[in-house]
Parts: C-alpha cells; structure tokens; sequence
C-alpha cells in the first residue's frame, strides 16, 4: 500500500481494557482483536490528507464496506485525534470518488488501472477496481456522513466536494428512476450469471414506479429484479437525513430536491413492495420489477430486510417487519441455514447452506430480547475460528469458512459487543 499506517490510538487500549474487566477472556480478546483490525490493518493515511479503508484479502476499497468498517469508531472521534483523522478522511475520499464514478463500487488507492477483472465491458477509469453499480454503495457514504456529524458535531467534514457528492447521487438516482435511458452497461463474459447483467449489460425489464434502479446487491451478485427494496428504503433515510443535516430548515434547493427524491421513491416502496405471502402475510419483498414480479428473500449483506431498523427506515416493532423479520429467519428464506452450530441467514454469493456471521450482528442488533442477542454473540465468538469473524461458515462445520480476512465482518462483531455491553462512548471509559 502507498499510505502511511495511522498512529496507535489510545482510545482503543482504553476500550481494550474496559472489556478485559467486563468479559469472559475469550470474548475480550476477540472483539479487541476485532475492533483493532481496521486502524492497524486497513486504513491508510494518504499525502493528500484523506483515507484509504481496505477491506481486507481484496486489494480495494468498498465504498459500503469501509463505512461500515469505521463504524465503531465514531462515538470516540471527539476524543481521540487517531480516530477523527481517520474518519473524516475516508468521508473526504468517498466523497471524491463518487464525484470519479458513481456507477463504481470498489477503488483503487492510486489511479493505476488495477481492475479486478480486466476483461469487464462498462466505462473504464484508471480510480475504478470494479464497476458494478449498487444503490447501497452510494448510500454507505452519505450515512457515514450523517453520523459522524451525529457523533462530533464537526459540521466542517460538510465541504464543497461532500456537497458536490450529494449532487452526483441525486442526479444518478434520478437517471435510473427511468433506466432505460441510463448510460449505464456492465457485461463481464466467462463468470457466473451471478456476476454480470442480462439484456446487453443493462439487466431484466423494469417498470417506471419512482424507485430508483440498482445492477446488483450489496453481495456484488447482480439482481433479479431493479429494484432492491432494502436498499430502495435506505436511499429514502440517507436522502432525508443528508437534507436535514444540509439545511436543517430544508428551505434550500438541494434539500427540497432529495426530499421529493425521497418521496418519489417512497411511493414507490409503498405502491410495489409489500406482497401477500402464504404463511407470513403482507410482508417486505426483497426485490420488485414493478411489472408484477417479486422475489421474496433476504441475503446477509446490509442493507437487507432483516436490517431494516439498523438503518432507520421503520423501527423493530413495525408490523410489517416483524412479519418480514419472521420470514427472514425462517426455512420460508430460501438462504436461511441450520445446523449443529448455528443458524442464520446466508447468501447466494457463497456455497449453498452457509451463515454469515454479518446476519447474526445484524440479527442481533435488531432484535428486542437481550437474551437472543446474547446468543448470537455467544454463537459469534464460537464460530470464530482463528480468531477471525469469516465470511461465511458452515454452521455443522465452523473451520469450514470463506475469507479468512473479511474486514467488514470484524466491525460488525465489534458493533454488536458495544451495542449490548459497551463502551457507548468516552463517559463509560472513565468510570
């Protein structure tokens, strides 16, 4: 890597200590191992004052997952200079990189050209390691944006280039509210179905219906159908919070145009994505054309449907989510695995039968019984082999994993301990 590695951060020796008091030794030290890994094995400082994330064993950077990845960080950044730097930089660098491409999910540190897979047709850039357009990855920055806000109360990060960002995922979501005339194309030949779009490169039909059109999920899986609800609900939250934190009195006219974006693609939600399901009833499809057709599924990755509340759309007592929430975790969702081990949610993008330990943190995180949530660390830490969170694992088998360095899963795990036994921020380390 071209960066220099950041310096120690205090703040984490702290909170590593704050757990070696409270928690069994194993879990102590996994979620500090956990919680260390981004800082001093992903991120990089560069010269020109912004942050590269890795996201682990891929020699890139995920806009969703380097979010993602300094989540935890964000209740310590008033405290710990380390941290803030961190942060804001990967805010001022996601914010140019939209402005690069925003039809590109994953970015190289430098403009050299390195592409995940040479042979790709779509628009080529020197910055783009892969161009596959998610609605989800253009939503990640803009919630990073809004809590790091939240958490410092540092409204300086709101520069011309974040503004000119925001711009940029507005007119690109616009554009594909009506995707036939989108410029967008991505076909990669000799791949799985799984990793390229039908139709010439622009994916199956789908209907005008104010939502705004997505390629692929947040697996890197191309859709089924364009319109991906869970992230569909997380452009409407991450529209309205970046008005607001905008102009608070959303008089201007940037925030006026991203509330009637989130409107328009509200309606949409509200009109196409509810479906009369067999055994759960009006619950939450994952994927819609707006022609008629649904897919009813959850997959691991965020935003799903299990997370919905993780990201604010309705919260965890929402009937219909709860209806969703069931069918997510159920036999019924066609990616759901049990085992011997564990049970949880997987995903098409690995073998058939796997749990990701995402949908677990998630699963956690959304839930309203703090003994399933203590569960689902339980089930964590256990299926940890190595003392890494993975991928995915085979839940009658966890030394049966993919990906023995997956950044994003590490946070996640990091999320889920402070969000049941903190540290919640600076005061709990000082009592």
């Amino acid at each position: 890597m071209q960066g220099t590695r950041p310096d120690p951060s205090v703040v984490l020796d702290q909170i590593a200590a704050f757990w070696s008091e409270r928690l069994e030794p194993d879990l102590a030290t996994l979620v500090s191992r956990a919680l260390r890994d981004t800082l001093e094995r992903t991120t990089f400082w560069q010269p020109d004052g912004t942050t590269f994330v890795l996201t682990g064993d891929i020699p890139a950077m995920w806009l969703r997952d380097s979010s993602l990845q300094v989540a935890a960080y964000l209740p310590f950044c008033t405290v710990d200079p380390v941290l803030r730097r961190s942060v804001r930089g990967l805010i001022e660098r996601q914010a140019a990189l939209i402005c690069t491409d925003p039809y590109a999910n994953a970015f190289n540190e430098m403009a050299d050209g390195r592409e995940g897979f040479p042979r790709d047709e779509t628009e080529k850039n020197p910055w783009v390691f892969e161009r596959k357009y998610e609605v989800d990855s253009l939503c990640f920055p803009l919630w990073l944006i809004v809590h790091y806000v939240d958490a410092t109360g540092d409204r300086s990060v709101l520069t011309p280039g974040v503004h000119q960002a925001f711009a940029r995922v507005r007119q690109v979501w616009r554009t594909e509210q009506d995707h036939q005339n989108s410029p967008y194309f991505f076909r990669r030949s000799r791949a799985p179905e799984s990793d390229t779009l039908p139709g010439d490169g622009r994916g199956s039909p789908v209907a005008r219906t104010g939502m705004t059109w997505s390629g692929f999920r947040p697996s890197d899986d191309s859709c089924q159908y364009g319109y991906l609800i869970p992230s569909e609900m997380f452009a409407v939250v991450t529209l309205r919070a970046m008005a607001h934190l905008l102009d608070p009195g959303a008089t201007s006219a940037e925030a006026l145009d991203a509330l009637q974006l989130a409107g328009e693609i509200d309606a949409g939600i509200q009109a196409h994505a509810v479906v009369n399901h067999p055994e759960f009833g009006r619950i939450y499809a994952y994927e819609v054309d707006g022609l008629g057709n649904a897919l009813c599924m959850d997959d691991a990755n965020l935003p799903s449907l299990l997370g919905i509340p993780f990201f604010g759309y309705v919260d965890r007592d929402d009937p219909t989510y709860r209806r969703t929430r069931s069918f997510c975790l159920s036999s019924a969702n066609p990616y759901y695995a049990s085992g011997t081990v564990a049970s949880g949610i997987g995903s098409p993008h690995t073998p058939p039968g796997r749990v990701w330990p995402i949908a677990l943190a998630v699963q956690a995180m959304t839930s309203n019984d703090r003994d399933e949530k203590e569960h689902l660390v339980r089930t964590l830490l256990r299926t940890a082999v190595g003392g890494s969170v993975h991928e995915s694992f085979d839940p009658n088998d966890p030394a049966r994993f993919s990906r023995e360095w997956f950044a994003w899963a590490d946070t996640m795990f990091a999320l889920v301990v402070m969000d049941l036994y903190g540290p919640h921020g600076p005061g709990d380390l000082r009592r």
